[in-house]
Protein backbone atom coordinates (compact mmCIF):
# COMPACT_ATOMS: atom_id res chain seq x y z
CA UNK A 1 0.00 0.00 0.00
CA UNK A 2 1.48 3.58 -0.65
CA UNK A 3 1.24 6.61 1.27
CA UNK A 4 -1.92 7.76 -0.21
CA UNK A 5 -3.54 5.10 0.40
CA UNK A 6 -3.22 5.47 4.30
CA UNK A 7 -4.19 8.82 4.57
CA UNK A 8 -7.58 7.91 2.48
CA UNK A 9 -7.92 5.44 5.07
CA UNK A 10 -7.38 7.67 7.82
CA UNK A 11 -9.83 10.08 6.30
CA UNK A 12 -12.77 7.86 5.99
CA UNK A 13 -11.91 6.36 9.47
CA UNK A 14 -11.78 10.30 10.80
CA UNK A 15 -15.83 10.69 9.13
CA UNK A 16 -17.21 7.44 9.95
CA UNK A 17 -16.21 8.55 13.41
CA UNK A 18 -17.17 11.99 13.61
CA UNK A 19 -20.90 10.77 11.81
CA UNK A 20 -21.18 8.43 14.61
CA UNK A 21 -20.94 10.66 17.38
CA UNK A 22 -23.31 13.14 16.11
CA UNK A 23 -25.71 10.56 15.62
CA UNK A 24 -24.80 8.93 18.96
CA UNK A 25 -23.77 11.27 20.87
CA UNK A 26 -26.94 14.35 21.57
CA UNK A 27 -28.92 13.11 24.68
CA UNK A 28 -31.84 14.29 22.71
CA UNK A 29 -32.46 11.23 20.47
CA UNK A 30 -34.14 9.30 23.96
CA UNK A 31 -37.69 8.71 23.72
CA UNK A 32 -40.18 9.20 26.46
CA UNK A 33 -42.68 6.62 25.85
CA UNK A 34 -42.39 2.84 24.24
CA UNK A 35 -45.95 2.37 21.97
CA UNK A 36 -46.94 -0.99 21.37
CA UNK A 37 -48.83 -2.36 18.46
CA UNK A 38 -50.16 -5.35 17.47
CA UNK A 39 -51.54 -6.43 13.90
CA UNK A 40 -51.11 -2.14 13.03
CA UNK A 41 -53.23 -1.40 15.87
CA UNK A 42 -51.50 0.59 18.89
CA UNK A 43 -52.74 -0.86 21.68
CA UNK A 44 -50.58 1.10 24.11
CA UNK A 45 -48.45 3.77 25.23
CA UNK A 46 -46.36 3.60 28.01
CA UNK A 47 -43.86 5.55 30.08
CA UNK A 48 -40.12 4.55 29.69
CA UNK A 49 -39.36 6.46 33.16
CA UNK A 50 -41.63 4.24 34.95
CA UNK A 51 -40.05 0.81 35.30
CA UNK A 52 -42.86 -1.69 34.89
CA UNK A 53 -43.32 -5.48 33.28
CA UNK A 54 -46.22 -5.70 30.53
CA UNK A 55 -47.48 -8.52 29.47
CA UNK A 56 -48.48 -8.69 26.07
CA UNK A 57 -50.72 -10.89 24.71
CA UNK A 58 -52.53 -11.49 21.08
CA UNK A 59 -55.90 -12.94 19.29
CA UNK A 60 -53.54 -16.34 17.91
CA UNK A 61 -52.48 -17.03 21.21
CA UNK A 62 -49.17 -15.31 21.37
CA UNK A 63 -47.78 -13.87 24.61
CA UNK A 64 -44.82 -11.51 24.97
CA UNK A 65 -43.62 -10.34 28.26
CA UNK A 66 -41.97 -6.31 27.84
CA UNK A 67 -39.73 -5.08 30.81
CA UNK A 68 -39.00 -1.47 31.09
CA UNK A 69 -36.89 -0.66 33.20
CA UNK A 70 -33.76 2.49 33.90
CA UNK A 71 -35.57 3.75 30.62
CA UNK A 72 -34.81 0.99 28.33
CA UNK A 73 -37.40 -1.17 26.93
CA UNK A 74 -36.91 -4.84 26.60
CA UNK A 75 -38.74 -8.11 25.55
CA UNK A 76 -37.74 -10.70 27.90
CA UNK A 77 -40.80 -13.42 27.21
CA UNK A 78 -42.04 -14.82 24.53
CA UNK A 79 -43.86 -17.66 23.04
CA UNK A 80 -42.94 -17.55 19.48
CA UNK A 81 -41.15 -20.03 17.62
CA UNK A 82 -37.78 -18.21 17.14
CA UNK A 83 -37.73 -16.03 19.70
CA UNK A 84 -35.23 -13.40 18.01
CA UNK A 85 -37.40 -10.59 19.90
CA UNK A 86 -36.01 -11.85 23.45
CA UNK A 87 -32.83 -11.54 21.88
CA UNK A 88 -32.89 -8.23 20.69
CA UNK A 89 -31.00 -5.25 23.04
CA UNK A 90 -32.80 -3.14 24.94
CA UNK A 91 -34.52 -0.01 22.99
CA UNK A 92 -34.64 3.75 24.29
CA UNK A 93 -34.32 5.69 21.19
CA UNK A 94 -36.25 7.40 19.11
CA UNK A 95 -37.52 5.17 15.89
CA UNK A 96 -36.07 1.91 17.39
CA UNK A 97 -37.95 -0.88 17.71
CA UNK A 98 -38.04 -4.48 19.15
CA UNK A 99 -40.42 -6.72 15.88
CA UNK A 100 -42.02 -10.03 17.04
CA UNK A 101 -43.23 -11.25 13.28
CA UNK A 102 -44.72 -14.47 14.59
CA UNK A 103 -47.17 -12.61 16.86
CA UNK A 104 -47.36 -9.28 14.74
CA UNK A 105 -46.22 -7.23 17.68
CA UNK A 106 -44.32 -4.11 17.39
CA UNK A 107 -42.84 -2.22 20.33
CA UNK A 108 -41.66 1.48 19.28
CA UNK A 109 -39.58 3.99 20.94
CA UNK A 110 -41.58 7.50 20.23
CA UNK A 111 -40.31 11.19 21.75
CA UNK A 112 -44.55 11.99 23.27
CA UNK A 113 -47.56 9.68 23.22
CA UNK A 114 -50.02 11.99 20.97
CA UNK A 115 -51.29 10.07 17.70
CA UNK A 116 -51.41 13.22 15.52
CA UNK A 117 -48.08 12.63 13.59
CA UNK A 118 -48.68 12.64 10.00
CA UNK A 119 -48.02 9.32 8.05
CA UNK A 120 -46.59 10.00 4.41
CA UNK A 121 -47.14 7.63 1.97
CA UNK A 122 -46.34 7.80 -1.04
Amino acid sequence: MKKADFIIIGAVVVVASVMLIILYGSSSNFGSYVQIEIDGKITETLPLDEDEKKKITTENGGTNTLLIKDGKAKMVEANCPDGICKNHKAISRNGESIICLPHKVVVSVVDNNSDDEIDAVA
